[in-house]
């Protein structure tokens, strides 16, 4: 617990290191890395690259700093952070090392400004993020372990069957090496996969495109062209081969009750929100799946949707969008006017896809009235505000 003294010093220099903030992050990942190596592979080296990365981690410390004396919204602030970490595994012993290099970064750009004082009070506080943080992580990891099909750490799945779904995006049926049932995840939820590849170990999230069944999971993976692991799948994993998974994780899954739905992807975008479709007209509940792609031959799962369309004649309505071809329903791009069309009364909104179509997505529902509420999106890779007006 901080003591009055610091408590004091961090109100009077939170608005500096915010200030300062990105110009933090972005010096403590290369120090990290440099210092610990062992910890780069839980890293994507893209959004390093691109400085996603730092921005998230920028922006999870302001959040908790504003939120950290209400305890329960800190909890929830911090959902987000949990849930990539338990898909990655981090452990208590990595929380000093991200400490260490962390001050580090902060005595660096803040020069002579960091007084010892100053400095014991911004420890103390990353302390308390830390404990918070662990402590959430290992409730996560118990329940997880105790469920049916549950395991804590890693646990070896091996490629049991792959599907072509469009012209960049294979699904990947993964099935435990030990034969023993698996763990049910919630629909939205993605999971931490780890490989080996050119003897380094590297780790991805990815989502799961499958409602549970107990036996397998399914991974939907786009090939990127600067993408290692994606194309590691593609090329090598196709015909077989062996992951790591740890325990599935994400926030963005269904509210309950029986309000509408509308579902908006773009690409690849729909892995997660495939399974949510199922699990919710398995409810009762009105959907609209609005999907963008690029042309048809881009169109993941189009028979699985068509699928449902049969399937459920009254609850189900796909809407395609294709940027190039005039074979959709609609060619161009989704955009207001096209979610006014569709947008049921009182209807839950979930979009995923490329950043500026999220952001354009986000923007439009505002405008359309869709409560802050009523308005759900996950990224792929780490978390950003979209800055929608």
């Amino acid at each position: 617990m901080l003591t009055q003294d610091q408590e004091a010093l961090i109100a009077a220099t939170a608005p500096v290191v915010a200030e300062h903030l990105n110009t933090i992050t972005q010096r403590f990942y290369p120090l990290m890395f440099e210092r610990y190596p062992s910890v780069k592979p839980l890293f994507n080296q893209v959004h390093q690259q691109n400085g996603a990365q730092p921005r998230a981690l920028a922006g999870a410390v302001l959040a908790y700093v504003g939120m950290r004396q209400d305890p329960v919204k800190a909890r929830e602030t911090l959902e987000t952070v949990v849930n990539k970490h338990v898909s990655l595994g981090i452990e208590p012993y990595q929380y000093p090392i991200v400490g260490e290099c962390l001050m580090m970064a902060i005595g660096e750009v803040l020069g002579d400004a960091l007084t010892p004082d100053i400095a014991d009070a911004w420890g103390a506080l990353y302390q308390e993020l830390a404990d918070l943080l662990i402590d959430l992580e290992e409730n996560r990891y118990q329940e997880f372990e105790q469920r049916e099909g549950g395991w804590r750490g890693t646990r070896r799945f091996h490629v049991a069957d792959s599907q072509q779904e469009s012209a960049v995006i294979r699904s990947f049926i993964l099935e435990p090496e030990d034969g023993g049932p698996v763990a049910a995840h919630t629909p939205g939820q993605y999971i931490g996969v780890k490989v080996t590849i050119d003897g380094e170990p590297v780790h991805r999230h990815y989502s799961l495109s499958a409602t549970p069944n107990g036996r397998a999971y399914r991974v939907s993976i786009k090939r990127e062209a600067d993408g290692r692991v994606s194309r590691y799948f593609h090329d090598q994993l196709a015909n077989g081969g062996v992951v790591e998974l740890l325990p599935p994780a994400g926030e963005m899954t269904l509210v309950p009750g029986d309000a509408p739905l509308m579902l908006i992807s773009g690409g690849v975008g729909q892995t997660p929100l495939l399974p949510m479709a199922k699990q919710a007209l398995g409810q009762g509940r009105q959907v609209v799946y609005l999907h963008a792609a690029l042309t048809p031959e881009y169109w993941a799962f189009a028979d699985e949707l068509r699928a449902l369309e049969e399937a459920y004649p009254a609850q189900f309505k796909l809407v395609t969008v294709f940027e190039q071809s005039a074979e959709g329903d609609h060619q161009g791009r989704i955009n207001k006017a096209l979610l006014a069309d569709y947008l049921p009364a009182g209807a839950h909104c979930y979009f995923v896809g490329p950043h500026g179509m999220m952001e354009a997505v986000e923007q439009s529902l505002k405008q359309l009235g869709v409560a802050d509420s009523h308005r759900h999106y996950e990224h792929f890779g780490p978390a950003m505000p979209l800055n929608a007006a």
